[in-house]
């Protein structure tokens, strides 16, 4: 049983409308430190909108995000980020002309303390400052097993790759809670199975609590410790993958039945 000592961030009744266009609708959930929470549903259910609520990205016009037992007023996705919330996209979002080591460096932006001026140099604190960040930077190339890019241009890089220099730039965040939006997205078999071992790995050797977005549903259930499920913006189911995956209301979603 879990008590409230054990939820990371809480979804208190969120709605978020784009002019007429309700985008999620009274949204309620919780996600417990350590997890891994899915949130699924069909095209145009919610689920990125969710993600940039929880970031800062958007701004709900009713109800309220809790992060750390601190309800927050507005947020930009930078302050976001400051107290520990990363984020990949459902379309790579990377620096095409720069290395894999340096798009994963940029990651570090919000740990570096350097002035400006020592950073402009490279040099006295600056110099020392980033060749720590850059040992850390290695450490997470290392994990994520892709040594052999690191002085690649990532815009030369496959697909698969690509978004794994992405879940890197967000691991060198060191984030409390890492978002995902289908990190698997247009990978094949091998890559997702590649992904899956490292969002394991992730949650597992770093403790990173995880939310993220998948339209697999098998990856799905074989990844999440539990499933909130959104249609059209409502939330029509949440629990255990096997509480979710004989919910009626979850059958009908995915197989099209009439409402």
């Amino acid at each position: 049983m879990s008590g409230a000592d054990d939820i990371l961030l809480k979804v208190d009744n969120v709605s978020l409308s784009f002019g007429g266009v309700r985008a999620i609708t009274d949204v309620s959930f919780d996600i417990r430190k350590g997890e891994i929470r899915a949130i699924i549903g069909p095209n145009g259910a919610g689920k990125t909108s969710m993600l940039n609520v929880i970031n800062g990205f958007y701004h709900p016009q009713q109800g309220r995000i809790s992060f750390h037992g601190q309800t927050r007023a507005r947020m930009k996705p930078y302050e976001a980020a400051s107290q520990g919330i990363a984020r990949t996209f459902q379309n790579v979002a990377l620096f095409k002309g720069m290395s894999t080591l340096d798009n994963i460096l940029a990651g570090r932006a919000l740990k570096m303390k350097s002035s400006f001026f020592w950073q402009m140099f490279r040099h006295g604190p600056a110099l020392r400052e980033e060749i720590e960040h850059r040992k850390f930077c290695e450490e997470i190339i290392d994990f994520l097993e892709i040594e052999h890019i690191r002085k690649a241009p990532v815009g030369t890089l496959p697909y698969g790759l690509q978004k794994r220099v992405e879940l890197g730039r967000a691991l060198a965040m060191e984030p409390t809670l890492l978002l995902l939006d289908e990190p698997m997205a247009g990978m094949n078999l091998e890559e997702k199975q590649d992904m899956s071992r490292f969002i394991i790995d992730v949650n597992q050797h770093f403790g990173t609590t995880i939310a993220l977005i998948e339209h697999d549903i098998g990856v799905v259930m074989d990844l999440s410790d539990r499933i909130v499920v959104l249609e059209y913006g409502h939330k029509i189911a949440d629990g255990n993958p096997d509480e979710v995956k004989s919910d009626q209301k979850v059958i009908d979603a995915y197989l099209g039945v009439a409402h």
